[in-house]
This record gives C-alpha cells, structure tokens and sequence, in this order.
C-alpha cells in the first residue's frame, strides 16, 4: 500500500498557496514543508502557522536541501516536529509520517478521554 493510497495529499508549490490549503477543511493533520518556496519561505510558513490557535497544533515536517545544523536547529524551533534533508529516502520519509501520524492519533484520542467521561459522553468535571 502505497502513501497515496493511505493519506489524502495536497499539494502546494508555494508559502501563500499553503496557507490556503491549510485553512480549508478540513485542515491537514501534517504538513511537509520546504524551506525554498517562491512567495513565502517555509520558516515564515511555519511561523504562520504556529501563532494560529487554529493551526498550531498541525504537524509539520520540513524536508529541505538545507542541510546545515543551523537551519535544523530553526525548524525545530519554530515548531517543527522532524527536519529531513534532500536527497530525500522515500521510505524513511514514508516511516517518519506514519510515526508522527501515529503519535497524533494517540495524542488526540488521550486528550478525549481526559475531556469526556467515558461513559456518558459528557466533559469530565476536571
């Protein structure tokens, strides 16, 4: 099985066409992102999108030919959960999405069951 086959993918080709994409729904649950895009660079994208309370919480993984420890080190703290440089592996590429997909859905399905009461279905009273 195949990524296409598993996750639904958009494509953008620049920063502001990205910030479009994210804000339609439903909103993407990770983003790869490259740093050298026409428009708006991809620290400037993640900026964006991490000041957002709408989009904050979207997983973004930059995958860019920028290979120094200095713009690693910006990515991650910008906010970015993986920083991949090119010549990109797909299969290593394919293994780091499925695990930070993974550790979303476990993310999001905790924060549920620390909201809801399990049995009604109601907010929990904490």
């Amino acid at each position: 099985m195949g990524i296409k086959d598993k996750y639904h993918i958009k494509l953008a080709t620049d920063g502001p066409r990205c910030l479009e994409l994210v804000v339609s729904k439903p909103a993407p649950d990770l983003i790869l992102l490259d740093i050298e895009m026409p428009g708006m660079d991809g620290y400037e994208v993640c900026r964006q999108l991490k000041e957002a309370p709408a989009t904050q919480n979207i997983l973004l993984i930059f995958v860019t030919v920028n290979d120094q420890e200095e713009d690693e080190e910006k990515g991650l703290q910008l906010g970015a959960v993986d920083y991949i440089t090119k010549p990109i592996r797909p299969s290593i590429v394919v293994a780091r999405v499925n695990t930070h997909i993974t550790l979303k859905l476990q993310h999001d399905k905790l924060t549920a069951m620390a909201m809801y009461d399990q049995l009604t279905g109601l907010y929990n009273r904490q």
